[in-house]
């Protein structure tokens, strides 16, 4: 079978390693599907479908061969070039009302067409610095013809504003990021939101956030059946050895350990 794979053909900066969008970054996949989660549930994109995933948010992905071929294309809108496309165009806003972290694209017929006149530009899976603002410009034009209602999310140029922290945790928790982005993200400095987490939860964001993921893993793993190697990642663990000893140190047994007791008694 043909391997198709791209290596992120990328329209602007590179997508954070940080599993944050720093920047709204629209989303297509050509050929194979791609996963995103967003805490609050799971998105695929299958051939032919796009979304934009919005700035200052927490987008986690995975990616699936179909056939033997992936191909998908990122292209970023940073807050320079919308306030200049805005000053050009005389861009009106209004207020953007969905909360979706992944926003829908309707079916556009100009978008395959204008997916596919990138590939002359790719070097090496990225495109020519000359043309990028060019092509996200051309591209940014479709959209806005076809949901005038986007100009509402790519012209607010505001900072996330002071949430629930307590639902934002445990909606969030799985993801793998620095405190200070968790503090930025619920709208506080890093001091406010170390003050306030502990109101909250009488503890720490550093020992909350390892005991809670730790109680999910538990959960998975005997209730769920799920393997350790399959979670730990998803949990915000970067090492297996890692999970295994604070797991170990939690609950008094390693999580090998607790899936062949499982193992034993279901026998």
């Amino acid at each position: 079978m043909k391997d198709n794979t791209v290596n992120m053909p990328y329209v602007g900066k590179e997508i954070s390693p940080e599993q944050f969008i720093a920047e709204h970054t629209f989303v297509y996949v050509v050929k194979g599907i791609m996963n995103l989660y967003d805490g609050s549930g799971l998105q695929a994109l299958k051939s032919g479908a796009c979304c934009i995933a919005r700035k200052n948010r927490l987008v986690r992905f995975n990616k699936v061969k179909v056939d033997g071929e992936l191909e998908k294309v990122f292209v970023f809108f940073d807050e320079t070039f919308l306030k200049r496309f805005q000053e050009k165009h005389k861009s009106n806003t209004t207020k953007f009302t969905s909360s979706s972290t992944l926003v829908n694209v309707n079916n556009n017929e100009f978008l395959p067409d204008y997916i596919q006149s990138l590939h002359p530009y790719y070097n090496h899976g990225k495109i020519n610095d000359a043309f990028a603002d060019v092509k996200r410009e051309e591209l940014l034009i479709i959209l806005l013809q076809q949901q005038p209602e986007l100009a509402g999310l790519f012209f607010d140029y505001g900072i996330p504003e002071k949430i629930n922290i307590e639902e934002f945790m445990n909606r969030n928790f799985k993801f793998n990021v620095s405190i200070e982005r968790f503090a930025f993200l619920t709208g506080r400095s890093l001091s406010a939101f170390k003050r306030d987490f502990n109101a909250t939860f009488n503890n720490t964001p550093n020992q909350w956030l390892v005991q809670r993921r730790l109680q999910e893993a538990h959960f998975l793993i005997d209730k769920k059946n799920k393997k350790p190697t399959e979670i730990y990642l998803d949990l915000g663990f970067e090492a297996l050895s890692h999970f295994s000893f604070v797991f170990k140190k939690q609950f008094g047994l390693s999580p090998t350990e607790l899936t062949e007791r499982k193992t034993k008694i279901n026998r």
